[in-house]
């Protein structure tokens, strides 16, 4: 059996969703620029460095959804998605997806980001499972906490067993298992399939890869 995995943003995306879901809230009003915006810049910065305390990360990044309700959410997403999520996703993308969607068992995308973000961007790919980090939500709206173990760096790692525990089918049955990301915050799961792929790989990946003979790939352009 064939299991395939996908970071999604600077991998399936040229471009993190989670950055530019800040963004875009500021650029529509939501948020205050000078404060959010430099603090949204700070945590990219340290996720890129692989110095992000992700606690931090997600009480700043799920506060907003605590705010508002869920249609206003949701409203604001379709939005999102048209102007900043659809740009981002390239043919090249698309079409490895649908490879794997042909030729494996089981395809899931694997992110750090919030499931509120990621839903409808796998959707859009056709990918049906998600595993992702999960906003806490209580009475229908969201809390600005988070649910469970965050789907992050090691946090991938045992989310993903917990995943595959659910669908009746444990990581040791598979007979070949793939990763593509972009990120040295990757590694831990990287290091743990059968078949690793940097794709657009940050340096130090890049670097981790071509020591180890991975595959390259360029989705997005150099």
């Amino acid at each position: 059996m064939k299991l395939v995995l996908f970071d999604l943003d600077n991998t399936l995306l040229a471009g993190d969703s989670d950055y530019a879901w800040g963004q875009f809230l500021v650029s529509q009003g939501v948020l205050d620029k000078q404060t959010y915006e430099a603090k949204n810049r700070q945590f990219y910065e340290q996720y890129k460095l692989g110095t992000l305390d992700i606690s931090a990360f997600l009480d700043h990044q799920l506060r907003p959804l605590a705010q508002y309700a869920p249609e206003q959410l949701n409203a604001w997403h379709a939005q999102f998605m048209r102007e900043h999520i659809a740009p981002m996703i390239t043919t090249a993308a698309r079409e490895l997806v649908a490879r794997s969607l042909d030729q494996a068992d089981l395809v899931a995308i694997i992110t750090a980001t919030n499931s509120f973000v990621t839903r409808p961007i796998a959707r859009e790919f056709g990918v049906e499972h998600l595993i992702a980090t999960e906003p806490e939500q209580a009475g229908g709206r969201y809390t600005g906490r988070v649910s469970g173990l965050p789907s992050f760096r090691e946090g991938k790692i045992a989310r993903m067993h917990q995943w595959l525990a659910e669908q009746g089918k444990p990581f040791e049955r598979f007979d070949e298992t793939w990763f593509y990301s972009d990120s040295h915050n990757d590694l831990p799961l990287l290091q743990q399939v059968s078949h690793p792929v940097a794709v657009n790989a940050d340096p130090v990946l890049r670097e981790h890869a071509t020591r180890n003979r991975w595959p390259l790939l360029e989705l997005h352009g150099a």
